[in-house]
C-alpha cells in the first residue's frame, strides 16, 4: 500500500499500526526524561499501579495493565531483583500472590514521579491540555474490556 492508495498515508491505514507508532515515539520521549531514574516508562507505570493499589493481587495487576501473567512476571523480575517490589502471600488465601513496593521502591517511585511530572507537562504543553485529557480518555476506552467486547462483536459495514 502506498500514499496514493491510502488517503491517510501508509502509517494511518491501520488504527493499530498508527497507535503503535505513536506509542513507540511517546515511550522514547518519556524514557529519555525518566532516564535518570533508571526506569522505563513501563516499569514506572507498573510501580505507579502498585503504589496506587497497595498490595495488589498479581492477577488484578495484570488485568489493570492489560498484560498476561507471564508478561507481568517478566516485567516484575528486574524490579524484584533490584529490591523495588516484594511478592507476598495473601492473608486469606496463601495461593494468591500480591505485589507491593518496598521502601526502596517507594523512594525510587517518588524520584521517578517528579521526572514523569516533567514529561507529562511537556506532553500537555506540546499537545494541548484539553487534547491530552481527551486522548487519555480515548486510550482508557480502547484499553477497556467493554471495548474488546464491542470489537469482537462488531462486523464490518458492507459498502
Amino acid at each position: 500500500m502506498n500514499e496514493k492508495t491510502s488517503p491517510l498515508g501508509a502509517w494511518n491505514y491501520c488504527s493499530s499500526s498508527a497507535l503503535k507508532r505513536a506509542s513507540r515515539q511517546l515511550s522514547q520521549l518519556y524514557k529519555d526524561v525518566l532516564a535518570p531514574s533508571g526506569l522505563t516508562i513501563t516499569q514506572y507505570a507498573l510501580l505507579t499501579q502498585i503504589k496506587l493499589g497497595g498490595a495488589t493481587p498479581l492477577k488484578l495487576l495484570a488485568k489493570t495493565m492489560v498484560m498476561d501473567l507471564s508478561a507481568l512476571g517478566h516485567t516484575l523480575k528486574p524490579l524484584q531483583r533490584d529490591g523495588l517490589v516484594e511478592l507476598i502471600s495473601d492473608d486469606r488465601d496463601r495461593r494468591v500472590k500480591r505485589v507491593r513496593l518496598s521502601d526502596k521502591g517507594e523512594q525510587l517511585w517518588h524520584e521517578a514521579h517528579s521526572l514523569w511530572l516533567d514529561a507529562q507537562a511537556r506532553f500537555d504543553a506540546a499537545f494541548g491540555k484539553e487534547a491530552s485529557d481527551n486522548l487519555r480518555r480515548t486510550m482508557d476506552l480502547l484499553a477497556s474490556p467493554a471495548f474488546a467486547t464491542a470489537f469482537n462483536a462488531a462486523r464490518p459495514v458492507e459498502e
